[in-house]
């Protein structure tokens, strides 16, 4: 189980959480950071630095940030 960024790291954008990840799983897109789900080794460094409070496990994200689950993974299908 993966960590997923969700929708207060839109325009935030602080980047601590890429900073600290140690597999570098963590990447910038357009308007937020992304988690790629299959790199990520769930050691929660990047959770405990965002400063805006968007980094859960993936069966902890809230109900109404569900969608970003999907969008997590979709980023990094695209690539």
């Amino acid at each position: 189980m993966a960590f997923v960024i969700t929708s207060p790291c839109i325009e935030e954008k602080a980047g601590e959480c890429e900073e600290v990840c140690p597999v570098d799983c963590i990447e910038e897109g357009k308007d937020m950071f992304y988690i790629d789900p299959d790199i990520c080794i769930d050691c929660g460094a990047c959770e405990a630095v965002c400063p805006v409070d968007a980094i859960f496990m993936e069966d902890e994200v809230p109900d109404d940030e569900h969608e970003y689950i999907a969008l997590n993974r979709k980023f990094f299908e695209e690539k």
